[in-house]
């Protein structure tokens, strides 16, 4: 028998052993816990056990498995027939004389006999060995004499839910025995109703189990030999034997040790296993050797073809692949395509917003101008209305002064009037030569009026040359005050601008603002925190370099607020740069422009678009920029790559205007900063480059020239003001002179005239008389009051014409100030209409650009999908290949040319091997032998190492809970064994010592104070049998058996003993309904109380000659009414 027979055996006996299925029975759970004691034996453990017991009536119903129903007897032992006869379901007594043959019923006598072959029938009917009896070593010595064979019937209860089988056997489940003469038996299992169900043993004990009756055990079953036993040992170690065996705890050790022997002998086969599975080993690697260089051809053979079909589905996963990656490439232009299409959408918008921004702008400038040309004139009116209400209100003045110099003279006319009148009435006559003299003095006086009147004339011409000068000198004096403004703010921009370039000699980022390095700074501290998708670019004019320094003037006009810009890859970089730039722009202050637009790694390609001159660059030839996000910006937002630069104004003109642009070239710009159109030229205002310049020195040299210019400019303008203020003021004062010489010489020509007249009337003195006088002096008063009225009118004409022409003053200067206020908002407005005009343009080249890509995207797109419907077909075709080569697919890993390699390899390998030869089938089937030993043996070793584990964790766990069984049945058994000794006032000790397995029982007859303790070898009969009663009713209490048979409990009892111990067993009986109790004794039992729980089986004594005992078999109403 080899190794794996042996381990198949011990593993079979291992199974037929019975396995306990649980150490505290459920009888047991379902009882009410009474106490809770510790086990203080000697054996040191320290747990805990619960125990349970009742001392009064149970109120359990009968049992409704496996208590015995009725039993019959043929040819067994010395009756030739015997039953049937039934039990009752709680106590049985069966009394008798020993020896007696007769049984006999309490309320109908049936003539029976035997007590003890009752009982040995229900032991051997129920599978028991026939040693177990005490009756006998065999079970052909119980078949009656002179007869070939014995039969035994017993009928076991199988009712309610525990039931076994209940379908099949019914209510009752009879076991018949048959015993031959030669000892041999066989079994027959039927249901109720008379049907063989089963013939095999396995059944019976599977019903035992089920019910779990345990016929050799002696709780069950006690025949008077074991109880003899019992009370004459004087071992200790026969009665803890005893209680091992009536406890199965006994079972239960001999259990573990065989499975531990068996664990044992199966550890030595492994290490016997892995002997020889080493020297399998080495035999399997010898056959292996042999068989791989045989086998090699036939391996490569089958790993070539192999790799073809591998070859074939590759070549339909690279396809698969490519399809793949053109459709993601698809499905990323399709993605793009509508990218472009927000973009186009979005550029529209601007170009709208931009359009709508021109038109706002070119419709106020059209307003201003509308209203500008509609006032002038009414201003040319307003100039002319006030020179005529000069002149008009000139002309008043002149007749004022003359009515003014009339009325004096005639004023004065009048006080010589009178006083010659008074002269001509004191004298009657002059003398001539008076008259003569008077003669001459008047012509002397009208040669001095003539010549006062020469002086007069050539100072008015004086005094009109004075004023044409002082006008002159203040409108001299306006201007020169206007330049000095204009200078003042030209030095103050230059200073700033010294400033600004005197800093960025050490950081050339502050050229474009003193906030830009801070905020820098805090672009590439949000970038590192990760707030960018991509770090922002700008600003713009720090990432590109002229070529040409003349040309940096030209790319800032044209550039203007890019080159302070910022780029961003997306809006969400633009939010979070935004948000930076609060911190460093207070609001109301212009903050830098954020270009949105996805960044790329490569400019745009722009030879198709852009402008073309063989002497002049555009403005991204002229730049050199590094950066591809700047270049693709620039062309984006201001079309740099169709923008020329020509140095030359006139030059420009002439290739912008006076003849054709060059092609896709809109606008040029000139070095001095000029913007050309084809039909406009606007002039810079700038004059030097502020973020371009490379020679910062000299830009700082030329800014700090300037500015001592500038100085200087304004030192002249300050001396030239001061002298002009000089002029005019010597003027003004040369004038005053002149207007008072005037003066002074109409009063002199008056005077003169006045007296002239006075000698003219002293002349005629003589010849008129004084009569006339005074009609004349009458006279001249009329018309010096008609004078003085013509004057009062013509002063009041004077000063209505004054006033008309100061409200014509004011009218011509609020109009000259409107249209100067008008003229004013027309300049910012035409630099914003300027820049909204580039900004269109922008716009358009912007939209002209998402148009050129999206067409080129399209038609990329296009191409793709061409591709991919190609691509579809030839995968088709590939896959029919492919399965023709492999109907299958399979997986692949490897690509296409790996794998030609590797079968062009193969085969040459293939093509070397054909010259080798041998016996490749015998060698192939050694190896598989020696293979398939290995791996059997190998597989058992490793599942015996798993057993012997899993064993061995097993039975640590079990042996512990071994361990606490045995230690709460111990508790258990010494707690009844005190209560039921305590009903005769007995008191008892016993001790179990499970080391060295003894079990001491110690009893006192009498109180505890009064007696020590005996052995029960000390004891009387009648004790002794008492205290073994008291014993077995306490294995009975921790046993679990569904019936309990006692056979002549009370022999060696007296009458006072034998009635406590009958109280004691009727009381527990009492208390456990559920349970069946048949005891057997020679006593007559006349003294027991009258119970429908009570039946008592009495034997008389056979008749003379009796062969057949005859019976009449109680029917089914009579056992019920018995019971």
């Amino acid at each position: 028998m080899n190794m794996e027979e042996d381990l198949g055996e011990r593993k079979e006996d291992l199974m037929a052993k019975r396995k306990e299925e649980n150490f505290l029975s459920p009888e047991n759970a379902k009882r009410p816990r009474q106490e809770e004691l510790e086990d203080l034996e000697k054996d040191g453990d320290e747990d805990e056990c619960t125990v349970s017991f009742t001392n009064g009536t149970s109120t359990l119903t009968a049992a409704e498995v496996g208590i015995i129903e009725s039993i019959q007897l043929r040819n067994f032992m010395c009756h030739s027939m015997l039953g049937p006869f039934k039990f009752g379901s709680n106590v049985n007594f069966v009394v008798g004389n020993n020896g007696n043959v007769s049984l006999i019923n309490i309320s109908t006598p049936v003539s029976l006999g035997g007590k003890s072959a009752v009982l040995t029938a229900l032991i051997v009917g129920l599978g028991g060995k026939a040693i177990a009896t005490n009756r006998g070593s065999s079970l052909k010595g119980f078949v009656k004499d002179g007869q070939n064979s014995a039969d035994i019937s017993i009928t076991l209860r199988n009712r309610g839910d525990d039931a076994y089988r209940a379908n099949v056997y019914g209510d009752t489940i009879v076991v018949q025995q048959h015993i031959s003469v030669d000892g041999g038996r066989s079994y027959k299992l039927k249901s109720g109703s008379g049907n063989i169900v089963s013939t095999k043993k396995e059944e019976l004990v599977a019903i035992l189990d089920h019910f779990n009756i345990q016929v050799d055990n002696p709780v069950s079953v006690l025949t008077q030999e074991m109880s003899k036993q019992f009370l004459q040992s004087k071992n200790e170690g026969d009665k803890y034997k005893f209680f091992m065996k009536a406890t199965q705890l006994e079972q239960m050790k001999e259990d573990y040790s065989y499975i531990m022997e068996t664990k044992e002998r199966t550890k030595e086969q492994i290490n016997q296993g892995e002997e020889r599975l080493t020297e399998l080993k080495r035999q399997c690697l010898e056959k292996e050797e042999r068989f791989q260089s045989i086998a090699g051809l036939s391996s490569m053979k089958t790993n070539l073809e192999y790799l073809k079909h591998e070859m074939a589905w590759a070549v339909v996963n690279e396809i698969e692949k490519q399809l793949n990656a053109i459709r993601d490439n698809i499905k990323i232009g399709e993605d793009r395509a509508a990218r472009l299409n927000r973009k186009m959408e979005e550029q529209q918008v601007r170009l709208n917003d931009a359009e709508n921004k021109y038109k706002d702008i070119q419709d106020k400038l059209e307003k201003i101008s509308q209203e500008t040309n509609a006032r002038a004139p009414e201003c040319m009116a307003l100039k002319a209305d006030l020179t005529a209400k000069k002149r008009t209100f000139n002309e008043a003045e002149v007749l004022y002064n003359r009515s003014l110099n009339e009325y004096k003279a005639l004023r004065k006319d009048d006080e010589q009037l009178c006083k010659r009148i008074e002269e001509l009435k004191k004298s009657d006559q002059s003398l001539e030569p008076e008259r003569l003299e008077r003669q001459k003095k008047i012509c002397w006086l009208k040669e001095k009026v003539k010549s006062l009147q020469d002086q007069e004339n050539s100072v008015n011409q004086e005094i009109e040359q004075f004023q044409q000068a002082i006008e002159k000198y203040k409108e001299e004096h306006t201007r020169l005050r206007r330049e000095e403004l204009d200078v003042k703010h030209a030095m103050n921009y230059n200073q700033r601008q010294l400033k600004e370039l005197k800093d960025s000699k050490t950081d050339r980022i502050k050229r474009f603002g003193l906030h830009v390095p801070a905020l820098l700074e805090a672009i590439d501290d949000a970038y590192r925190r990760g707030h960018f998708t991509h770090k922002p670019v700008g600003p713009l004019g720090a990432c590109i370099y002229p070529r040409d320094p003349e040309l940096a003037l030209a790319i800032e006009s044209c550039l203007k607020g890019l080159l302070q810009a910022y780029c961003c890859h997306n809006h969400s970089d633009e939010r979070v740069l935004q948000a930076l730039m609060k911190r460093f722009y207070p609001p109301g202050t212009s903050r830098p422009q954020i270009i949105v637009s996805e960044f790329r790694n490569e400019m745009y390609d722009v030879r198709h678009r852009a402008a073309y001159h063989p002497e002049y660059p555009t403005v991204l030839t002229a730049l050199e920029i590094d950066n591809a996000v700047v270049a693709n910006s620039l062309i984006d937002m201001r079309g740099i790559e169709s923008v020329l630069l020509i140095k030359n104004n006139s030059v420009a003109r002439a290739i912008m205007q006076s003849q054709k642009p060059p092609k896709n070239c809109r606008e040029a710009f000139t070095a001095d900063g000029d913007q050309v159109f084809s039909g406009r030229y606007y002039s810079s205002e700038s004059t030097r480059p502020k973020f371009l310049s490379r020679d910062v020195d000299s830009e700082i040299s030329d800014l700090e020239n300037e500015v001592e210019n500038k100085k200087a400019q304004l030192v002249r303008l300050h001396q030239h003001l001061s002298a002009l203020e000089k002029d005019i003021k010597d003027n003004d004062e040369l004038l005053k002179r002149r207007q008072l010489h005037y003066k002074e010489l109409k009063m002199k020509i008056r005077k003169t005239v006045s007296e002239i007249r006075e000698l003219e009337n002293i002349e005629e003195h003589q010849s008129v008389d004084i009569a006339t006088l005074e009609d004349e002096a009458e006279e001249n008063k009329i018309k010096m009051k008609m004078v003085e009225k013509n004057m009062e009118q013509q002063k009041e004409n004077m000063e209505h014409l004054k006033s008309l022409k100061i409200e014509a003053e004011n009218k011509y200067d609020a109009m000259k100030l409107k249209i100067n206020q008008l003229s004013e908002m027309a300049d910012p407005l035409k630099d914003e209409l300027d820049l909204a005009d580039s900004e269109v343009d922008n716009q358009k080249r912007g939209k002209r650009h998402y148009e050129d890509k999206q067409k080129e995207h399209l038609n990329t797109l296009n191409k793709k999908k061409r591709e991919l419907d190609l691509k579809e077909k030839e995968l088709e075709e590939k896959m029919s290949q492919a399965r023709q080569i492999c109907p299958d697919r399979i997986e692949v890993k490897k690509s296409a040319s790996i794998l030609d390699k590797e079968i062009n390899r193969l085969r040459q390998k293939i093509q070397a091997e054909h010259a080798s030869h041998g016996d490749r089938e015998e060698i192939m089937k050694q190896y598989q032998e020696a293979r398939e030993n290995y791996l059997d043996l190998d597989s058992k070793v490793r599942t015996l190492r798993r057993f012997i584990k899993l064993l061995e964790e097993i039975m640590i766990h079990r042996f512990k809970t071994y361990q606490q069984f045995r230690r709460c049945l111990t508790l258990r058994c010494k707690l009844y064994f005190d209560n039921l000794l305590s009903q005769r006032a007995y008191c008892g000790k016993m001790n179990f010592d499970h080391k060295s397995e003894t079990l001491t029982i110690s009893v006192q007859p009498g109180e505890g104070n009064k007696a020590s303790f005996n052995d029960m070898r000390a004891l009387s009969g009648g004790e002794r049998s008492f205290s073994t009663v008291c014993f077995i009713l306490s294995l009975w209490s921790i046993a679990e058996s569904p019936f309990r048979c006692l056979d002549e409990f009370d022999v060696y009892m007296d009458m006072v003993n034998r009635r406590i111990a009958m109280d004691m067993i009727l009381k527990m009986a009492d208390s456990q309904r559920f349970r069946q109790f048949i005891l057997l004794t020679p006593q007559s039992m006349s003294s027991l109380p009258s119970s429908k729980l009570i039946r008592i089986l009495r034997m008389s004594d056979p008749e003379r000659g009796q062969t057949i005992l005859p019976f009449r078999p109680i029917t089914q109403e009579e056992d019920d009414d018995q019971s």
